[in-house]
């Protein structure tokens, strides 16, 4: 999973980059100090990974892995090239989903590009300038299919430029791609469009260290963004950037005792990694065993043979059954014969759909 961290310049997008994934992106003060995007691969937190391999005595523990990229602050007007422009965009591009760093903080040493600190039209500035690159893309394509689409002959071309005509008024309604509302059969038409503002969203609300603890809804300027998010089917998560990256610089027993302090259940990290999943649909399934424990990333309604195509596309295509058995229960078993012993290890086919925790062993044969 990819996710494209942006934002207005001076919102604290890179210091919060800094703290999640400690690659140490430069911050400062100014726009565009982030010329090239930033990259930094983060292991996603799993206690029934560090338990399993204690079962067995693993050799080898491999997480599941979230690709942060640090994009380059947007400013207005970069559909027509301003600041950063295209090469911003096309950064957005390649993520899977977009967290988008909104400032609901106020301090006097921290510039603000519009001098003011608004985080509702901080988002629509970010988001108009999604939405403006898409008109043009999708009108590149009506120029490109509407000989073949005209006078019906061609049903596919006429079918996909009257989805582009509805699109087009969507979009020019400054609306985003991604609350367009979709046939089923039209999902394959808007993935091959590969539009800026189809990607999901998760609204990151940077608060200042004085608000940490406070309840969210008596923070004004985050019960804003939480609104806005309710509309526009986005997740929101709060942090304080400038306290998650003096977390990331503690020792584990340290960064506990802080978030007790403060009344805090998890990490900004984790609430960001959680909102992630949960937006995109993702679970987590595993395998475990002395020579490795792991995590394997798949989204929700996977069924076996797909789950087993993640370890080795020769597990999908030879696939017989799956050995399944909740991790919970394997621990409680003392491991895999325990759990046979008792009965608790399922024989599931091809159309066994996998959940969050479940522990497998596939059989193939190829």
């Amino acid at each position: 999973m990819k996710l494209g961290v942006v934002g207005l310049p001076n919102v604290g997008k890179s210091t919060l980059f800094n703290a999640i994934t400690h690659a140490g992106a430069e911050a400062a003060n100014y726009p565009f100090c982030t010329i090239e995007p930033n990259v930094g691969v983060v292991a996603v937190p799993d206690e029934r990974l560090d338990k399993l391999a204690a079962l067995y005595n693993s050799k080898k523990v491999t997480p599941a892995v979230i690709e942060f990229v640090d994009i380059a602050g947007l400013v207005k007007g970069a559909s027509r090239g301003e600041g950063l422009g295209n090469k911003f965009l096309s950064h957005i591009r390649e993520v899977d989903a977009v967290v988008h760093v909104v400032r609901c903080f106020e301090d006097e040493n921290i510039t603000h590009v519009e001098s003011t600190v608004e985080p509702v039209r901080d988002i629509e500035t970010i988001t108009l300038e999604l939405i403006l690159s898409d008109i043009e893309a999708v009108g590149k394509r009506m120029d490109r299919i509407k000989n073949a689409a005209r006078g019906g002959a061609d049903k596919a071309a006429a079918q996909e430029f009257a989805f582009l005509t509805r699109l087009s008024e969507h979009l020019e309604k400054e609306l985003p791609a991604n609350c367009f509302p979709l046939a089923d059969e039209e999902q394959p038409l808007m993935d091959n469009l590969f539009l800026l503002s189809s990607k999901p969203v998760i609204y990151c609300a940077n608060i200042s260290e004085k608000d940490m603890g406070a309840g969210e809804e008596e923070i004004p300027l985050v019960k804003e963004v939480k609104e806005y998010a309710a509309k526009h089917n986005a997740g929101v998560i709060v942090v304080c950037a400038k306290t998650e990256e003096e977390l990331s610089q503690m020792d584990e027993d340290d960064r506990a005792m802080f978030l007790e302090e403060f009344g805090l259940k998890e990490s900004g990290l984790s609430k960001l990694i959680r909102a992630s999943y949960s937006l995109l649909g993702l679970i987590s399934y595993l395998t475990a065993g002395e020579k490795e424990t792991r995590a394997w990333t798949i989204t929700k309604g996977t069924k076996a043979p797909q789950a087993a195509g993640k370890i080795h596309t020769d597990f999908e295509k030879g696939f017989i059954r799956a050995e399944v058995v909740e991790w919970e229960t394997l621990l409680e078993c003392g491991g895999l014969t325990g759990a046979r012993e008792k009965g608790k290890v399922r024989s599931e086919g091809k159309e066994y759909v996998m959940k969050d925790g479940d522990v497998v062993l596939f059989r193939f044969n190829v």
